[in-house]
């Protein structure tokens, strides 16, 4: 049986698909999205989060890391870490009496994921919910996904496949084709804007939309605006256009505003966060964004 490394659960989730959600949100993105609220996905094993506020500065990790590659940093300041050198680092996990070191990443079969999921299926009936598969980019893990979603449709639960699209085709429509919806990620339409955003190109992402589209699978269209990175006035009418383009399959846009959430995250994987110094969103633009979608016929939210 096929088995999967899932970075964390989101119980009674509301804001990824219709009603009370299990949202799974899956190990590895290849992606690298600047304002990414779940940087501990991207890595395609574990990762580890280091908690400055646990540490005592006892030492245990810095006499066990390899290659001396924890060192005690000025008091009351814990350690440094130099991740690339430290080849033992999730064995701090044990080592550190204080917990300061966490380790991000389950591995799992699909029957245990299934099974795990299937715990909350009162809440999906009632609320007309279900399971959405999140990441990362969780079509990297394609089979894994296939096996779990065989597994929970057998028993009636509702699926949603929150992509980015950046996928081969062969691998995405036959995982599009195992759920019930599809929750679309359009970061930028120019191909140059959704690269400086996000270390690639958008081709295949749209050709993908539209493929999805062609199956008549129902979309879910999502939009972050993030100031000064993919907020162009010009851009964000030709994504509406795209996404319009994509016909009835599309059943709502959401659009949703930037925000810091994960900005912690960072610093516990030793992590540069990029987008200190942005403006806040002006949410007149987020209401005109709304509104242009809705006059071109999308039906649109704020938020999800």
């Amino acid at each position: 049986m096929k088995t999967g490394l899932i970075s964390r659960i989101q119980r009674y989730s509301t804001k990824d698909g219709p009603g009370i959600r299990s949202t799974v949100f899956m190990q590895q993105c290849n992606l690298r999205c600047q304002w990414c609220a779940n940087p501990e996905t991207i890595k395609p094993g574990f990762n580890v989060f280091w908690f400055k506020e646990r540490c005592r500065q006892c030492g245990s990790c810095v006499q066990a890391a390899a290659n001396n590659a924890i060192t005690f940093a000025a008091p009351g300041e814990g350690v440094n870490i130099d991740r690339k050198q430290c080849s033992n680092l999730l064995e701090m996990v044990d080592i550190c009496p204080y917990d300061a070191y966490e380790k991000v990443g389950k591995e799992m079969t699909s029957r245990e994921l299934a099974d795990l999921l299937l715990r909350d299926k009162a809440f999906y009936d009632e609320s007309h919910g279900g399971v959405t598969f999140s990441g990362g980019e969780p079509a990297l893990q394609a089979e894994f996904i296939t096996q779990t979603a065989q597994h929970l449709k057998a028993a009636g639960v509702h699926l949603c496949l929150d992509t980015a699209g950046n996928i081969r085709r062969d691998k995405l429509l036959p995982l599009v084709d195992r759920v019930d919806m599809v929750s679309y990620d359009f970061k930028a339409f120019d191909p140059e804007i959704h690269l400086a955003c996000t270390g690639v190109d958008n081709r295949l992402i749209l050709e993908n939309a539209k493929a999805i589209a062609a199956t008549g699978k129902p979309i879910l269209a999502r939009m972050v605006i993030v100031p000064t990175r993919n907020d162009q006035p010009e851009d964000i009418r030709k994504r509406l256009d795209f996404i319009h383009s994509l016909g009835s399959a599309v059943q709502q846009v959401d659009i949703l505003e930037y925000h810091i959430y994960g900005i912690g995250k960072y610093e516990k994987l030793g992590m540069p966060y990029l987008l200190h110094d942005l403006p806040p969103v002006q949410r007149d633009m987020i209401a005109q964004i709304k509104q242009y979608a809705e006059d071109i016929g999308l039906k649109a939210t704020i938020g999800g």
